[in-house]
């Protein structure tokens, strides 16, 4: 009933980050498909899903498992495992996958270093095959956000047909070591569309919006100069004060939600171009 993916990058630009993203004619498929833990992996569970798995799995990565030896371990123990269908990537690249023989067709999957894909109730093979070739595309594509990555693969599942009974739900789950807000979870990205007639366009959507506001650009623009004369401009025209401009910039982060691109004496480039597109339609 579903097609996912699960990506590990240890070497992405912003940290080492482990992912999935899913999409299903299914309600909510990312409150049941995706799981990840910090510096161990990720897993995707689906068809019949066992919600029982990814703890299970999860547990056995930590303790020293290899992805396949995990997969085994819970599926053989399962009477129901048949109806099954779980993707592992380790947080080093080990990766697995399991289809269980009862899975409705189209079901497979496929798996590599550092990526899983799989899926059933599929149009055809060609949704895991085309998603395949995206995730080797993109995998050493350090410097693009996972999140975009993962959802570069997915888009590439929809337009191959998807699941062929439509579509309904869409979902990305990124973990990274304190990668959430402020520091304060290993969340990085958890972003779901529960029932939408266009899922994964509608998460692309969403996704702009998260790496608008939670991003980090790579340079930073001291605060000074023409940099400084840009940013008072647009401040004054959206009404703010332009005696502080870093005490101004930080209200307006906090009144718009990007205080976690704020650094001191300096301005995210992203900001500036927000504050000085809002105040051309003031």
């Amino acid at each position: 009933m579903t097609f996912s993916v699960v990506l590990a990058d240890p070497h992405a630009a912003e940290g080492p980050r482990i992912g999935v993203a899913v999409a299903s004619k299914f309600l909510a498929a990312g409150a049941v498909v995706p799981s990840a833990r910090a510096q161990v992996g990720a897993i995707a569970t689906q068809a019949m899903a066992n919600l029982r798995y990814p703890a299970q799995v999860l547990d056995l990565l930590e303790r020293g498992y290899a992805p396949q030896r995990a997969v085994d371990a819970v599926t053989e123990a399962d009477e129901q495992s048949q109806h099954r269908q779980l993707s592992v990537v380790a947080a080093d690249g080990r990766s697995a996958t399991f289809t269980g023989s009862s899975c409705l067709d189209w079901a497979g999957a496929r798996h590599g270093p550092g990526f899983a894909v799989a899926g059933n109730l599929l149009a055809s093979a060609r949704v895991i095959d085309d998603m395949a070739e995206v995730a080797e595309q993109v995998l050493g594509q350090h410097d693009v956000s996972l999140a975009r990555r993962l959802h570069a693969v997915l888009a590439a599942g929809d337009a191959a047909g998807g699941d062929r009974r439509g579509r309904q739900s869409a979902a990305i789950l990124v973990i990274g070591s304190a990668a959430g807000y402020g520091g304060g979870s290993d969340v990085a990205v958890d972003l779901r569309v529960d029932d939408h007639a266009d899922p994964v366009a509608e998460l692309r959507r969403l996704l702009d919006i998260h790496e608008l506001l939670f991003g980090r650009s790579a340079v930073l623009l001291p605060i000074e100069g023409s940099i400084a004369e840009r940013l008072a401009r647009a401040l004054a025209t959206l009404g703010y004060p332009t005696d502080d401009l870093e005490a101004s910039l930080a209200l307006v982060a906090g009144i718009e939600n990007l205080e976690e691109r704020l650094a001191p004496g300096e301005v995210d480039p992203v900001v500036l171009e927000f504050l000085e597109a809002k105040a051309t339609q003031t």
